[in-house]
């Protein structure tokens, strides 16, 4: 956060100034930072893998779930067959007979009862009847409308440790997240400040290159008067006049150079392609880099420094986290369910056409017993690719600790060249101010002049290369100890 709030001050800083305006190293870096596409794609992708972490802890949690449905059938189920449903519609009629048999036996021993027995049949035999076709009615299960709901609730017990490890790996896969963005913003830092010193080198050769030209102008300004008089020649006029034209087609290249080089370090900053700036550095007239202290360099914290270790780190504890992810796959898993289901029809007072249902609590156990050695095969493999991850961070540790020594070695490397080159440019400029006093004197010839000439501006320019060398050295030993960020 600290990071991003630093960037985002630094960008408005840089906004809030005019259109000619002076960036410093660090406005360019904050500019790159906060308009490159690859560092936005990371942090999204730090926010997807803090989401993913979020939803893998909900699986240490009961989860509730509902369903319902509607089902419409062409038929009704019957628990009553057809021929039972006929006996019962016709009880009366199936008992009238033997009652009216009974009914003459009564009234012959008693015939004052002949009448209301007669009467007592019929009305008999309809209440069976309607008895019968009552009980066939209360029987109809109504089914073709169907209903059917119910909640239920999981809670895992038991999943052969599945859930935690897989809560570990997503924490790890969005610590792994941010350290590939740190990485990244690394990358992007160092190819700012690489664009960043190109500018520089070329701005700081342009001025050398319009001072060199001045200074053969003036000796070709010289040398006309000289011939005028009768002291230098055709060919010494012609000499100095390929050397102007030399000096002009090399400030040309050079300013070729430097527009193309403002152009990429817009790209990278965000900028529009033909913005005007100034850098800071620019305006210096001698960069003077200071000494990078190379000795003592703890390596064990190059490691914790390095956003490549830590990612390593982190893809290991993920690939050990796998091995118990795979192994979980054929231990035993234990839930607790629970949950409430309604139906209608409903069947708890026989068939009504009301919602009822009933709660219900269990435990499910799942136990595999045998899958020919799938588990013991997928287990191995999980933890080839652990041996693999190590192989690879024990590497990593390796080529860094040789990067460091190598870039400890280019950085004495760019001083011991930048002191040889100030040597230089001492000599240079003494040879060139005893050439002009003896051509002004005429006892040096004008070829000599342009040979000290071309000698100083070789000083000059191997003093830019070897002063951008050591800035360039000192970012890329940050770079490999992994301390390279803004304002540092």
């Amino acid at each position: 956060m600290k990071k991003l709030f630093c960037i985002i001050g630094l960008t408005c800083a840089v906004w809030s100034l005019p259109a000619q305006e002076t960036l410093s190293l660090d406005s360019c870096r904050a500019l790159a930072l906060a308009n490159n596409k690859e560092l936005l794609i990371s942090h999204e992708k730090i926010n997807a893998a803090h989401y993913q972490q979020k939803a893998a802890f909900t699986n240490f949690l009961p989860k509730i779930s509902a369903a319902g449905g509607y089902m419409r059938t062409s038929r009704e189920l019957s628990l009553l067959s057809d021929a039972q449903k006929s006996t019962l519609s016709g009880l009366g009629t199936s008992l009238g007979t033997p009652l009216q048999e009974a009914a003459q036996i009564i009234s012959q021993i008693y015939p004052e009862l002949s009448g209301p027995l007669s009467a007592l049949g019929q009305s008999l035999t309809g209440a069976l009847n309607n008895a019968g076709s009552a009980v066939v009615d209360a029987f109809r299960t109504d089914t073709r409308n169907m209903y059917a709901g119910a909640l239920t609730l999981t809670q895992p017990l038991y999943m052969g440790g599945k859930i935690r490890a897989y809560n570990k790996i997503t924490k790890y896969a969005e610590a792994l997240a941010r350290q590939q963005h740190d990485s990244g913003m690394q990358e992007v830092i160092l190819s700012t400040d690489q664009a960043y010193w190109q500018v520089v080198s070329l701005a700081n050769k342009k001025k050398l290159a319009e001072g060199y030209l001045k200074l053969l102008q003036k000796l070709e300004s010289d040398i006309e008067k000289m011939k005028a008089e009768g002291i230098a020649t055709k060919a010494d006029v012609l000499s100095v006049k390929v050397k102007v034209n030399e000096a002009e087609m090399t400030l040309t290249k050079v300013d070729d150079g430097l527009t193309l080089s403002r152009m990429l370090l817009c790209q990278l900053c965000g900028l529009d392609l033909s913005s005007t700036f100034t850098l800071a550095d620019e305006k210096e007239e001698d960069l003077s880099p200071a000494a990078v202290p190379t000795h003592d360099i703890d390596i064990n914290a190059v490691y914790e420094n390095r956003p490549e270790i830590r990612s390593l780190e982190l893809a290991n504890h993920i690939y050990q986290q796998k091995i118990k992810l795979t192994r979980a796959d054929y231990l035993p898993s234990i839930a607790l369910i629970g949950g409430y289901m309604a139906t209608n029809p409903s069947v708890f007072n026989s068939f009504e056409k009301k919602f009822k249902g009933m709660w219900n609590v269990g435990v499910t156990v799942s136990l595999p017993i045998w899958h020919w050695g799938e588990g013991m095969y997928k287990v191995k493999s999980a933890k080839s690719e652990a041996r693999i991850a190590q192989y690879q961070l024990q590497d990593a540790k390796e080529k860094i600790e040789l990067q460091v020594n190598q870039t400890a070695f280019q950085v004495n490397e760019a001083a011991k060249k930048l002191t040889m080159a100030e040597k230089n440019l001492e000599k240079a400029n003494e040879n060139l101010r005893y050439a002009t006093l003896g051509f002004e004197e005429g006892v040096i010839p004008a070829s000599n002049v342009l040979e000290a000439h071309t000698a100083w501006l070789s000083a000059q320019s191997e003093k830019i290369d070897a002063q951008i060398d050591v800035k360039l050295t000192e970012v890329y030993l940050k770079k490999a100890m992994g301390q390279l960020a803004i304002g540092n």
